[in-house]
């Protein structure tokens, strides 16, 4: 008997709670349509809390766990990628109270073998559907970006990471972080600023070569307006 992907199936196009609800009448596999459904956002967010790989992907896992455990208590109140990631907020906030900094093994072993590159050696590769130089390319920007994300306080990184990477609604954002709308659209610009300044600074002397017309651009350029001045002479 061929196991049927539940992700492919008809009830991916089930809202949340008819999947909960089918979940507590006891479809469990139907569980992985919530995790393929909220896995990015609820890594991104407990990274934003956390700040490296292994610790939100650990985190990540705690927060599904613990929401398959209380599921009946959800009750539809906030929705369920709002209760989820509030799940994964108050783990986390409670992990970095405690100062626990526990490495599961596997990562562990992992960062000892990339030791010189970092965590950053854990990131997703850039898609291979790109061409070489664009992979490239994009590798470079993405880490760029992340790295820049990174450095900002918390606080305004879980905001930015709600309404700029998961394009979450002010509303939605203040109902996960529990903050008022207000103080949500106060971090948000304070992160838009810092975040300019931070890439700014990155880039340093690097920033004057943006914007290049060199070489056989120039060489172009420079062949066509010669000719065309040479077409006017009398």
């Amino acid at each position: 008997m061929v196991k049927r992907d539940v992700a492919d199936s008809g009830e991916a196009q089930f809202s949340d709670a008819e999947i909960v609800d089918e979940v507590r009448a006891g479809r469990i596999e139907l569980f992985e349509v919530l995790m393929r459904r909220y896995n990015q956002r609820l890594y991104r967010l407990a990274r934003a809390v956390l700040g490296t790989d292994w610790e939100a992907e650990d985190l990540a896992q705690e927060a599904w766990v613990r929401a398959w455990s209380h599921l009946s208590q959800w009750e539809g109140r906030a929705s369920f990628s709002t209760w989820l990631c509030r799940i994964a907020l108050h783990e986390g906030w409670a992990r970095r109270r405690r100062g626990r900094r526990m490495e599961p093994l596997e990562a562990a072993a992992e960062r000892g073998d990339h030791a010189k590159g970092g965590d950053r050696d854990m990131r997703e590769p850039a898609s291979p559907e790109e061409g070489a130089e664009g992979s490239l390319y994009g590798a470079e920007i993405r880490t760029l970006l992340e790295d820049a994300v990174g450095s900002l306080p918390e606080t305004y990184r879980t905001v930015f990471v709600l309404r700029q990477l998961e394009e979450l609604s002010t509303a939605e954002t203040a109902e996960c972080l529990e903050i008022s709308e207000e103080a949500v659209k106060v971090r948000l610009h304070r992160a838009r600023v810092a975040l300019q300044r931070e890439l700014l600074e990155r880039a340093g002397p690097g920033i004057r070569q943006a914007f290049p017309f060199l070489g056989a651009r120039c060489d172009r350029m420079v062949a066509n307006v010669m000719a065309r001045i040479a077409g006017t002479g009398s």
